[in-house]
């Protein structure tokens, strides 16, 4: 009770005295105070924050107060050191009385926070840039965008809010119709979580906050808890996937896991082949949904011709393509309008990729299987496609291989199954079917003698005819004149020429011409072969002596 009373003495004092008027500030005090520069007005929002605290919070030294002021801050020390806690009920209320009736602040003024929150650091942006030394004006377009975002936060939780009402099956009590989430709304969503991203990049940078993906932005993903692949701590070979890729892939992962045939899961596919056109496992899945989802064949196959077209050299393409047509395949077997129809875009858009390539393995080797698949050997387009390619480039051995697998492959002019091979002659075979591609073969040599795949092609229609190579003998020797008569008196048009004939004089027993041919070969036509030609020459004189 002794401090209850000493306050209220203290407070009575306060009240009572009158203070005393300021003594008449002299001159020297008038001067120092004109010597004193005036401050300058803040710019900064750390200046502007600092001038508002002080303007709230005046410190002044006790010597410098009038005695009135003194005393005020003597009772509020005396205020903050009373020990109210063993006060009793009575004590404490009347102690608060007095406190509120004479308006004695509670807490005193600490020098020591007051130098702290003058250094109080405000944080850097995005750039780094200490947001205490922003101006008004940026402040205020810092504050705009904070609000903006709160504001789409809202939104994108009150979004989320209504789509979990339509799974639940909600009805809305105004209309009674089931809560539904429209496509506009989920295009809103999208647009507005890239923007939030976009503000949140911009105010607190990188470093504070995830980088989100696409497909984190998207709401249609919100279900989907990615399963992220981790290496190894300290791993040897760690793999630098970029972030959208490993975003897409950790998606992928959570979908095949759960099985899910749907058509995000395809359009998630396509994302990640865009991203990446040989990811085998990617082509895979997408082919299950696909077949799942018993989607139309030919949609897909002209969403693949682009890709196709974009990636020449990719495999995984054309293995997707074998497992669409086999899938297609028994729905127009028993179709022949169909099967044509199918057919001939087939080979319109192969046509249109060799165009581009005309020698891809990967479009050559896909062809060959179409043509046993689709039934189409004796189509006079196929072949005629052939020999379009065949003028535009002698050389192109792969149009070769497959004109020779579409004319001796056909199940109407050879024996059925794997019973003579492609070296072996097929007696099943057609004289005017071997007839005709030797004149073939013949009239593209003329155009390009020194041209390999012409005369291998010759070589291979007389083996499956079941003919010698003595019978184009005569059409051999038009390459090759004066052989052995000297530098001046010889003249070879083609090292294939030669090479024929030294088989043919072979076939007759005709050795020493043979053995002219191979040498000749060795000496000047085809040097860099020239052990190769050698092996040959002993060939014959071990065929010799055995004979």
């Amino acid at each position: 009770m002794l401090s209850i009373v000493c306050l209220q003495a203290a407070t009575t004092t306060v009240t009572t005295t009158k203070p005393s008027a300021p003594a008449a500030p002299s001159t020297n005090n008038n001067n120092n105070a004109s010597k004193q520069p005036e401050k300058e007005e803040p710019s900064t929002v750390a200046e502007l924050s600092r001038y508002h605290f002080e303007l709230c919070h005046p410190f002044e030294g006790k010597r410098s107060t009038t005695q009135a002021d003194q005393l005020v801050w003597l009772a509020s020390r005396l205020v903050t050191r009373l020990p109210v806690r063993f006060l009793g009920a009575k004590g404490q209320k009347d102690l608060w009385k007095t406190v509120n009736e004479h308006s004695l602040p509670a807490r005193g003024f600490n020098l020591r926070k007051y130098k702290k929150r003058q250094q109080q650091h405000k944080g850097v942006d995005s750039r780094g840039r200490d947001i205490g030394e922003y101006t008004a004006k940026e402040w205020g377009i810092r504050q705009e965008k904070r609000v903006t975002l709160s504001c789409l936060q809202l939104q994108s939780q009150r979004f989320r809010e209504l789509r979990d009402r339509q799974k639940r099956g909600f009805v809305d009590y105004q209309t009674g119709d089931q809560v539904l989430v429209t496509d506009s709304e989920y295009t809103e969503e999208k647009q507005r979580r890239r923007e939030m991203e976009r503000l949140s990049r911009e105010l607190y940078g990188a470093e504070r906050m995830a980088r989100q993906g696409k497909l984190a932005l998207d709401p249609e993903w919100d279900d989907v808890v990615p399963i992220v692949m981790e290496d190894p701590e300290n791993a040897l070979a760690a793999i630098a996937y970029s972030p959208d890729y490993a975003e897409a892939m950790s998606y992928l992962r959570a979908v095949m896991s759960a099985k899910e045939y749907s058509p995000r899961s395809l359009k998630l596919t396509e994302y990640i082949i865009n991203l990446n056109p040989a990811h085998y496992t990617v082509w895979l899945f997408r082919a299950a949904n696909i077949f799942a989802m018993k989607l139309p064949i030919p949609d897909e196959i002209t969403w693949l011709n682009q890709i196709a077209l974009e990636n020449l050299k990719n495999y995984q393409i054309w293995h997707h393509r074998n497992l669409l047509v086999e899938h297609y395949h028994p729905s127009i077997a028993s179709d022949p309008p169909a099967l044509a129809s199918f057919a001939t875009s087939e080979r319109e858009f192969l046509t249109q990729i060799l165009a581009e390539d005309t020698k891809n393995y990967h479009v050559w080797s896909y062809r060959s299987w179409m043509v046993g698949k689709l039934g189409v050997w004796g189509n006079p387009e196929e072949l005629r496609s052939t020999e379009e390619l065949i003028e535009q480039d002698v050389r192109n051995n792969s149009a070769w291989s497959h004109r020779f697998y579409l004319v001796f492959s056909d199940p109407e002019n050879c024996t059925p199954g794997e019973k003579y091979a492609a070296t072996e002659a097929d007696p099943k075979v057609p004289g005017e079917i071997v007839d005709r591609e030797v004149a073939y073969a013949e009239e593209k040599i003329r155009l390009a003698p020194q041209n390999q795949s012409g005369w291998n092609y010759l070589r291979g229609v007389l083996v499956k005819g079941g003919r010698g190579l003595s019978s184009v003998r005569e059409f051999a020797e038009e390459f090759v004149k004066g052989l052995g008569e000297g530098e001046e008196g010889e003249e070879v048009r083609s090292s294939h020429a030669l090479d024929l004939l030294a088989e043919v004089y072979k076939e007759l027993g005709e050795r020493e011409r043979a053995d002219l041919c191979l040498r000749r070969l060795m000496e000047k036509w085809d040097r860099i072969r020239g052990g190769y030609w050698q092996w040959r020459r002993e060939g014959l004189e071990l065929a010799e002596v055995a004979a």
